[in-house]
């Protein structure tokens, strides 16, 4: 005998275990930045107790917010979050403090780390439903563009180390790429789900894999024009290899097919090969990887590679456990709290620290793709899928570079390098992760209770056919009561067109939510 719904067992919020996650995440953050006092000035910070206050304020109460309005979140998120930003603060910390003069900019970092919760709270509070976020597929898009169109603006574009990829109003300075990210992967994410049918079609065979139909080329052609074209008017090889790789990553996922991984590699290999003896800025990023050893490389000013190999022998320096927060020369690799702060945690935690710092990295893009594949429906599972991808592949390219596995990019770690503009974004990447998360967690019958409702589907067709068989259930709904009742009465395994209130269990063939 079937149980009724109020009998079946709810999933676990896992609130609790987020708790405690969230106080030893906080406790380790606190202790870094303390440990980096006592290295350095052989006495405890002075604001440490201001400093472990203000960060436990931020995560309590984002952790109540999701608690209230996002119970079935993933608990991992956040703590880990935390933890990598308070981590990113103790070494900004440590960096500033060497410096000739103190500019107080982990307070500063702090600073934007509030202004990312807070935007972080706001996306929980108005993206009740991730799936209203497909009906802006084209705004998001075209909102991107605008994004990276921003710093080409003569005026109020701001060209800093060669690169043309901030704006500036007054003494303020933003990076309007790392909002473009996020609204590409939302783009991305309602596109393909829209026209993935056509991607699919059957195209000529080549050495035993299936490629597409040469007219189906447009997509990875304009993607690909589209990341060029960043790499020559704003001079920065990071934001083109992340926007061209989180549409080929995405593009995969939406199709299953191999042959878009072996195209996008075929197109950026080629772009690469030919930026490097084009654009001088590129050449020199992959001389100073190929020669990064030989004196006149090492020398060059500007585009040598003495950033580098500083880095590698600082890492060399921290060996297994590395010299301790606050013992190492970190001061002595230049932007040590940006673009290199994943070396300065080489040095002063050593090889076992950044092995735990690739962990916890491995843990969000763990729990996003775990979030995709639970998810009802197709747009959901790419916006997870592309959100996740967007700070992995982030990761892979920062790493590589410092360890000189790839060219240098200039991108920023996630959540613990310098900077407010990746900081924000991550921060909001976060939020929506939570929300998805929810959504993909929460029991069927708090869908039809109000606790969130589902938007509906924005497909007129898909629409229309939801309204027609809402008009033929009312219309032979006296004559089916005594049915309908026994139906309403057993639990719901599947969900008719009808119900536009429910989670999507399936994703017609042109994107349609039915």
């Amino acid at each position: 005998m079937s149980q009724a719904p109020s009998q079946v067992a709810r999933p676990r919020t896992y609130r609790l275990a987020e708790l405690g996650l969230m106080i030893l995440a906080i406790a380790v953050a606190t202790s870094a930045y303390a440990l980096v006092g006592l290295g350095v000035e052989d006495t405890v910070p002075a604001n440490v107790y201001g400093y472990a206050g203000w960060l436990a304020a931020l995560g309590l109460v984002l952790h109540i917010i999701v608690w209230i309005k996002a119970k079935y979140a993933d608990p991992v998120l956040v703590p880990i979050a935390v933890l990598l930003n308070g981590l990113g603060l103790a070494m900004i910390y440590r960096v500033d403090l060497g410096r000739d003069e103190y500019q107080g900019s982990a307070m500063t970092q702090l600073v934007w780390m509030t202004l990312g919760v807070g935007l972080a709270i706001a996306v929980i509070f108005v993206v009740k439903d991730h799936r209203w976020l497909r009906r802006y597929t084209f705004v998001s898009g075209f909102a991107a563009l605008l994004f990276l169109l921003l710093p080409l603006v003569p005026g109020l574009g701001k060209t800093v180390n060669g690169a043309r990829i901030w704006i500036g109003v007054g003494p303020m300075s933003f990076q309007p790429g790392e909002i473009a990210k996020i609204l590409l992967a939302i783009f991305f994410a309602g596109y393909l789900v829209s026209y993935k049918d056509q991607l699919v079609a059957a195209g000529p065979k080549i050495l035993g894999i299936r490629f597409p139909r040469l007219r189906d080329f447009g997509p990875i052609v304009i993607a690909w024009v589209a990341s060029v074209g960043i790499l020559v008017f704003e001079r920065d090889l990071g934001t083109s290899l992340l926007f061209f790789g989180l549409f080929v990553a995405m593009l995969y996922v939406a199709t299953s097919k191999v042959s878009w991984i072996i195209l996008g590699l075929g197109f950026f290999s080629a772009g690469a090969v030919a930026a490097t003896f084009i654009f001088s800025h590129v050449g020199q990023r992959v001389s100073g990887w190929l020669n990064a050893l030989s004196p006149e490389e090492y020398n060059k000013t500007p585009g040598g590679s003495y950033q580098l190999v500083q880095g590698l022998f600082g890492m060399s320096n921290g060996g297994l456990v590395g010299t301790g927060f606050g013992e190492g020369r970190p001061n002595m690799v230049p932007y040590a709290e940006s673009d290199f702060i994943y070396a300065s945690f080489g040095e002063e935690i050593g090889l076992t620290g950044l092995f735990v710092i690739l962990l916890c990295y491995l843990f969000i893009f763990q729990r996003g793709i775990r979030t995709a594949q639970q998810l009802r429906d197709g747009f959901g599972t790419l916006l997870a899928t592309g959100l996740s991808f967007t700070i992995a592949l982030q990761v892979f390219v920062v790493v590589g570079g410092v360890t000189r596995l790839i060219p240098l990019t200039g991108l920023t770690t996630p959540f613990l390098a310098q900077g407010g503009s990746s900081l924000i974004a991550n921060w909001m990447i976060i939020a929506l992760l939570l929300r998805i998360s929810d959504n993909a967690r929460r029991p069927v019958e708090d869908f039809h209770t109000g606790v969130l409702k589902i938007t509906e589907d924005p497909e007129p067709g898909s629409a229309g056919a939801s309204a027609q068989a809402h008009n033929t259930d009312e219309r032979t709904r006296r004559s089916e009561e005594p049915a309908r009742r026994s139906e309403e009465e057993a639990p719901t395994t599947t969900l008719g067109p009808a119900d536009e209130d429910a989670p999507t269990d399936y994703l017609g063939p042109a994107g349609g939510e039915r």
